[in-house]
């Protein structure tokens, strides 16, 4: 087995669930490993992502573990044996991994949701809207640095799977920059919000009731619920969340918040009406 120096997260993930399995059903990473002839430390790097596992090996585990789920333990097949080599690949070693696991993460997910308070979303933002708010990074970018993520930005936003977005009101007003970058934004959110697979929904300031104000989050889907991935900003970068519990909050907290937005047509009238007051 060659031991991977810098798992990607959907390489680590693959480890979470192949323990979780193991856990389920009771065995010790001893036990797991004397079913495929292996030792204790080889199990532990396959369940850390620090190595690969086979998809004969995989399976022999799944029936092992009892698992009856075959949509599931298919899924994970499938991301044992991808060798996708992505175009984030371009930027290891320069970018932070964090950077690089959101791009693959977008590239994997079935569909996307996203709620919005106080910024416009990568995945929709202008050069201009995005160089503003990476420019506002403390500690201070160097203008090479800064290219480099804008760049970055601009390329992860291939978004051909269906994208929900509900945005507050607040980040469609905040000036990250000047009142032409603003323009130009808001430009760009009417322009997307008529292709096909992009829905946009705001939440005015006006909304009563609307007490989910902290509830920003990007949510992935997997190729089966169970590999669905929230996305939350941390200090020093991104925090995937994947547990059952978890994740049924934030779907719940999800429908919550598109419930009480306005529908797609009010919510382009809506930043239409912004654009111009610009």
């Amino acid at each position: 087995m060659v031991q991977r120096r810098e798992p990607t997260a959907r390489q680590v993930r693959l480890g979470v669930e192949l323990r979780r399995l193991r856990e389920a059903a009771g065995l010790n990473a001893v036990e797991a490993a004397r079913l495929l002839g292996l030792n204790r430390v080889q199990i532990s790097q396959i369940e850390s992502g620090a190595t690969g596992v086979s998809e004969q090996r995989l399976r022999r585990l799944a029936s092992h573990y009892a698992c009856t789920d075959e949509e599931f333990v298919n899924a994970l097949v499938g991301m044992a044996t991808d060798r996708t080599r992505g175009w984030w690949e371009e930027y290891r070693g320069l970018l932070p991994t964090s950077f690089l696991d959101l791009a693959e993460l977008d590239h994997h997910a079935t569909f996307l949701h996203e709620v919005a308070i106080l910024y416009v979303p990568g995945l929709l933002q202008t050069e201009g809207y995005a160089r503003a708010v990476l420019s506002g990074r403390v500690p201070e970018l160097t203008h090479d640095e800064l290219d480099l993520r804008v760049h970055h930005r601009l390329r992860r936003q291939q978004i051909t799977r269906p994208y929900k977005l509900v945005i507050h009101e607040s980040a469609l007003r905040i000036r990250v920059s000047d009142r032409a970058t603003s323009r130009a934004q808001l430009t760009k959110l009417l322009e997307l919000s008529e292709a096909d697979n992009i829905t946009l929904r705001v939440i005015p300031f006006d909304l009563d009731g609307f007490s989910r104000a902290a509830d920003t989050m990007s949510y992935a889907g997997g190729t089966v619920p169970k590999l669905d991935t929230v996305v939350r900003d941390v200090p020093h970068g991104s925090a995937f969340i994947d547990s059952e519990a978890q994740l049924n909050v934030f779907r719940t907290r999800f429908r919550k918040v598109e419930a009480v937005s306005l529908d797609p047509e009010q919510s382009r009238d809506f930043i239409n009406r912004l654009t111009k007051e610009l």
